[in-house]
């Protein structure tokens, strides 16, 4: 794919294309962390209610002094709500935390509880997504979408919906096959979001990662974000590390569509 600096939705939404992700970054580091992705020139940051940092991070974009129009927020709603009232009960939540007037986009964080993964919720997924799109229409939020939704799950929600979800952020890196999923999605028009595209630093001493990085002259962690891009995904990278946050946005150069074709082919390649 062509250097793109955004994706767009459907609804002609521009989201930047490279995330700070801030998923296991504790709330009294979620401020220095936002901060030093702004500094660096990231204005997509991506958290969430269960993440437990939206007052930090929030925080962190408002004393920044950037203009509120030039960042794009995420946050998602807590993945064990699936009623009408507590969807729009925890988005107000959340509003609160983050000390904002609008939200970019809105995330159902999974189609069930995490300690119940496997759920069949799909009744209370389409409470859910009735009440994030009376927020969408009252302009409270600019786009909407799902957290880790399978093509069953989505399904379900086009069967049932007036507005079609413009995201799905799923877990999406080198040696995870979501071949049958992102064509779902881009059948659907919905952008994918790749999170954890490092899988959570395990697939950085991969040798054949390692090799290909070499290759390029780059890291295994500037590699493994910029195939996300090349599979049409948006990656979420996290680091509380400046020089890990700043490298990880240095992704101005493509792979080839033969080299991309051995990254696919890779299966599991985390670090035992």
């Amino acid at each position: 794919m062509a250097n793109k600096d955004v994706f767009t939705f459907y609804n002609g939404v521009s989201i930047p294309s490279i995330g700070f992700g801030t998923w296991q970054i504790p709330n009294e580091e979620a401020y220095e962390a936002v901060t030093m992705a702004l500094k660096n020139g990231y204005t997509h940051i991506d958290t969430a209610h269960a993440y437990h940092n939206e007052e930090n991070v929030g925080k962190a974009i408002r004393d920044f002094g950037i203009a509120r129009e030039e960042v794009f927020v995420t946050s998602k709603l807590p993945a064990q709500i699936k009623d009408y009232d507590g969807a729009l009960q925890h988005f107000e939540e959340t509003m609160n935390n983050l000390g904002l007037d609008y939200l970019d986009l809105y995330l159902i964080h999974a189609p069930w509880p995490w300690d119940e993964i496997g759920k069949d919720c799909t009744e209370g997924n389409i409470q859910v997504w009735k009440a994030m799109e009376q927020l969408y229409d009252e302009g409270r939020i600019r786009a909407i979408g799902v957290s880790n939704f399978s093509i069953k799950d989505l399904q379900a929600i086009l069967d049932n919906c007036d507005i079609v979800p413009m995201a799905n952020q799923i877990p999406f890196y080198i040696g995870r096959d979501q071949k049958d999923l992102l064509t779902f999605c881009k059948t659907h028009k919905i952008v994918v979001e790749a999170y954890s595209p490092l899988a959570t630093g395990a697939i950085l001493d991969s040798p054949e990662i390692k090799q290909m990085a070499e290759k390029y002259g780059v890291t295994p962690a500037q590699l493994s974000i910029r195939y996300c891009l090349e599979k049409d995904t948006l990656p979420l990278p996290k680091s509380t590390h400046e020089a890990r946050i700043i490298e990880n946005a240095q992704l101005d150069f493509t792979i080839s569509p033969e080299d991309v074709a051995i990254l696919d082919a890779l299966k599991d390649v985390r670090a035992n």
